[in-house]
C-alpha cells in the first residue's frame, strides 16, 4: 500500500490558490480619491498653461543664443545675426544653425572692406575706457593703430571719429613696478651663532 501524502502537502497548493483568487482592494495611488481628483485637476492646468510658456520661453532664449555670442565677440554684422535669429523665431528655427554658425566666423571680407573685424560699439567702449585710464600703452596702440586702418578704408563712421578724437588725450594705466622679494628673515638664533 502507498504512503498517503500529509495533509500539509495537500492543502498548501489549495491556499496558495484560494489567496490568489480572493478578491483584494487595490490602490493605485497613495492619495485618497478625492484628494486625487484634485491634484489631477491642478497637475492638467499646470500642464496647460506654465509648460507652453515655458517651452516658449526656451525656444525663445535658445534662439537668441547667437545675437549674444555675435556680442560677446564683438561681431562687426551682429545686427545682421541678430536679424536672422528674429526671421528663425518666425521659420521655426530653420535659420537658427546659419546665424549660429555666423556668430562663429571670422570676417575676413569685412576686415578687408573695411579694416577691421570688430564692431563700432566696441571702439566706442574701448575709447571710454582709454579716456579713463583703463587701458594699458600696448592695448590703447593697438586700439590707434586698428582706427587708423579703418580711416584709411575711407568708411569711417562719426561714432569712430569721435572715439579716435577721445583716444588723443587718452593716457595708458601706469606701469606698476614689480614688487622686489622680501628678504628672509633671520632668525635670532641664527644671528647670535
Amino acid at each position: 500500500m502507498k504512503a498517503r501524502p500529509p495533509v500539509s502537502a495537500m492543502l498548501s497548493p489549495l491556499l496558495a490558490w484560494a489567496a490568489f483568487a480572493w478578491p483584494t482592494t487595490a490602490h493605485a495611488s497613495f492619495l485618497p480619491p478625492a484628494l486625487m481628483d484634485t491634484a489631477a485637476t491642478y497637475l492638467a492646468w499646470f500642464i496647460l498653461i506654465a509648460v507652453p510658456i515655458a517651452g516658449i520661453v526656451l525656444f525663445w532664449l535658445v534662439h537668441i543664443l547667437p545675437e549674444k555670442i555675435a556680442h560677446k565677440r564683438h561681431h562687426p554684422q551682429k545686427d545682421a545675426i541678430q536679424t536672422l535669429c528674429l526671421l528663425s523665431l518666425v521659420f521655426g528655427g530653420l535659420l537658427w544653425p546659419i546665424a549660429w554658425l555666423w556668430a562663429y566666423t571670422k570676417p575676413v571680407g569685412y576686415r578687408m572692406a573695411y579694416g577691421t573685424d570688430k564692431h563700432d560699439e566696441y571702439f566706442v567702449h574701448m575709447a571710454e575706457k582709454a579716456q579713463a585710464g583703463e587701458l594699458t600703452a600696448t592695448e590703447l596702440q593697438h586700439l590707434r593703430e586698428e582706427l587708423d586702418a579703418i580711416a584709411e578704408s575711407g568708411a569711417m563712421p562719426p561714432e569712430l571719429r569721435q572715439a579716435r578724437a577721445r583716444l588723443e588725450g587718452a593716457k595708458p594705466t601706469p606701469a606698476v613696478a614689480p614688487a622686489a622679494p622680501a628678504a628672509p628673515a633671520v632668525s635670532a638664533a641664527n644671528g647670535a651663532a
